[in-house]
């Protein structure tokens, strides 16, 4: 296990028992989501250019102040 994901797993067992649940619950979503990023970009029938279409619109959208601020878990 790499060094950093040691030190992480040592901090969140300082923290009470429910924030390390709501913790592990994130993390595990967060390597789901990743796995599934990973095996649809390596997908070789993806359309890339429908990707970079959605980031172009995406930052035209943020650009013209369409977009909210919203912190980490906000809905």
């Amino acid at each position: 296990m790499a060094s950093l994901v040691e030190e992480a797993f040592q901090e969140m067992q300082k923290l009470p028992t429910h924030l390390q649940d709501e913790l592990a619950q994130q993390l595990l979503e967060d390597i789901q989501n990743e796995l599934k990023w990973q095996e649809s970009l390596s997908n070789p029938d993806i359309d890339l250019g429908v990707l970079q279409q959605m980031a172009h619109e995406a930052l035209i959208e943020d650009r013209e102040g369409k977009t909210e601020d919203k912190g980490f878990g906000e809905e």
